[in-house]
């Protein structure tokens, strides 16, 4: 491969994991007791007719329009993530917890589907899933997620309980893993541009394949865009008709891989309960470790999950559509096949 690979200019969006660790003041948010009573007491007046085209954007005060604004700048166009400490997940009811935070949600994006349920609020928890099933999603099992990106703008997380041990979260910044690969290997670097088939986990849009071919990382605009998920490349190899990697690109990514999970480059930290964490797929890479629940099953680790197609938001390159469906800023991302109804599952088995 010849492909000059581009020399990306450093962003608010190139960061280093340790740097990141020492000053969480960067990237942590606190609430205003007003904010919260305002959002509870809104949570408490949506009827459930309204839960899957929630907005509330005239119908809030500037203060947490501004809290909303101030976290997609977080995401677009800062460091790429935001942690919101202390919700009061104990104080109301899981319904009005649900509720509320799927609000703060709809002011800063819009609700995308998170799977071919047409489910609009996710849970993540351990239901016992095993990844040999082609339908399982490493969300649903306590295993390992490995650096991954959604396909959405950005994702949102909920913790209501944490694991007994582990299930830590981890970020890191696709420009620097980039950067340091380039450096370190500019022939494999080029690999990351080439298109490569990524399993859609059986939810299949209506005249697709079972996979979809879009680069690791992509050139447009100006800016690197991220979409990776080397679980589900990995298994796309077993899938009849898919093409298959390059033994370039495989070590490629063994490569990008190895960078990513280096201690300096990524960043951990604990979600606990009440903690809001918001993460823009098209900069950052994120995971979760394998974790241990204890024996009280109405105290097993679950976070709650939104997927956000954000206003303002940068342009993607014409190859996402394959996996986004429409590529309009606002308008774009999540999972949809035939039959799919939005809806909004309250409890985790809906």
């Amino acid at each position: 491969m010849t492909q000059a690979t581009p020399v990306a200019p450093e962003t608010a969006a190139s960061w280093m994991g340790a740097d990141m660790a020492a000053t969480p003041e960067r990237w942590t948010r606190r609430w205003s007791v007003s904010q919260l009573d305002e959002l509870f007491t809104i949570a408490r007046g949506v009827s459930d007719s309204d839960l899957t085209a929630l907005d509330a954007r005239t119908d809030v005060s500037p203060s947490l329009l501004d809290l909303a604004t101030d976290i997609r700048e977080d995401l677009i166009h800062r460091h790429g993530f935001t942690l919101l400490k202390n919700f009061p997940v104990g104080e109301a009811d899981r319904r009005t917890v649900s509720v509320a935070f799927m609000i703060l949600g709809s002011l800063i994006g819009v609700a995308r589907s998170q799977n071919a349920s047409g489910h609009l609020l996710g849970h993540v928890k351990d239901v016992g899933g095993d990844l040999a099933d082609p339908r399982t999603r490493i969300y649903q099992t306590n295993e390992r997620q490995s650096f991954h990106t959604d396909s959405t703008d950005a994702v949102g997380l909920l913790c209501l309980h944490a694991a007994q041990s582990g299930g830590r979260s981890q970020l890191a910044s696709a420009e620097t893993v980039y950067r340091i690969v380039r450096e370190r290997r500019p022939d494999l670097a080029a690999w990351l541009f080439e298109p490569i088939a990524t399993d859609r986990r059986g939810e299949i849009p209506e005249g697709a394949e079972p996979w979809f071919e879009i680069p690791v990382l992509s050139w447009f605009d100006g800016r690197l865009t991220v979409l990776y998920q080397r679980t589900y490349v990995d298994s796309a190899a077993h899938l009849p008709g898919a093409p298959r990697s390059t033994s370039e690109q495989n070590e490629a990514l063994d490569l990008w891989d190895a960078v990513v999970n280096e201690p300096d480059v990524h960043l951990t930290m604990d979600l606990e309960p009440g903690d809001m964490q918001f993460v823009y797929n098209h900069s950052l890479l994120h995971d979760r470790t394998s974790f241990v629940d204890g024996p009280d099953p109405a105290r097993r680790r679950h976070l709650l999950r939104l997927w956000l197609s954000l206003p303002g938001d940068r342009r993607l390159p014409p190859v996402f559509a394959q996996r986004y469906g429409s590529i309009d800023v606002g308008d774009r991302g999540g999972i949809i096949v035939r039959n799919t109804e939005l809806t909004v599952p309250l409890h985790a088995n809906s």
